[in-house]
């Protein structure tokens, strides 16, 4: 298993997850150190915890409740660490809820994925594996021009998506003509 788990790992360009960061992603690694494998490819982290607790201010942050508030579905319930211990002893139904278990998990994470997509800071730019402008966030050719984006020092083109309805800026500046405050020096 845990091979199989690294294999994943080392040909993922993006792993998404929730609480992986903390969790899933440092236990993996101790569990491959441990047992001498070397460390899979890089690869990007998305942790949909993450941009729960920064983007939205949900009564808990929990997968299910977060899930069953934006009506996506709901984690499958089991027996908790009981269940574990049932699998480790080889129970043929604690594995199978532990399957089902997992399986819905998935299904779960992806719709909440879908869903909070465009509000994901940090997200890695699926645009750029293409030759012509996309959204970065989805790879959508559906976007339209919205305004401006103002940095500092720079005035960009901004688009908005019309598939995820993300918000992003073009990578060129626009030229802005400079008005003179005064009409002479002198």
């Amino acid at each position: 298993m845990l091979l199989a788990a690294h294999r994943l790992l080392d040909k993922a360009d993006v792993v998404i997850h929730y609480n992986g960061t903390s969790f899933d992603i440092p236990t993996l690694n101790k569990e491959f150190v441990t047992h001498e494998i070397p460390p899979p490819s890089p690869y990007k982290q998305v942790d949909l915890l993450l941009s729960a607790r920064k983007q939205f201010r949900f009564p808990s942050n929990k997968l299910d409740y977060v899930a069953k508030a934006l009506k996506i579905g709901a984690k499958v319930r089991h027996t908790g660490f009981e269940m574990w211990v049932k699998c480790m002893a080889g129970d043929a139904t604690a594995w199978k809820l532990m399957e089902r278990y997992n399986r819905k998990d998935v299904t779960v994470l992806e719709a909440l994925y879908n869903r909070v997509l465009p509000w994901i800071d940090g997200h890695p730019n699926v645009g750029t594996h293409e030759d012509k402008s996309l959204c970065p966030t989805c790879g959508s050719s559906k976007f339209q021009r919205r305004g401006l984006a103002i940095t500092r020092t720079m005035r960009y083109p901004r688009y908005q998506c019309r598939d995820c309805g993300r918000w992003f800026r073009g990578c060129f500046s626009v030229k802005q003509e400079r008005k003179e405050r005064f009409t002479g020096i002198g």
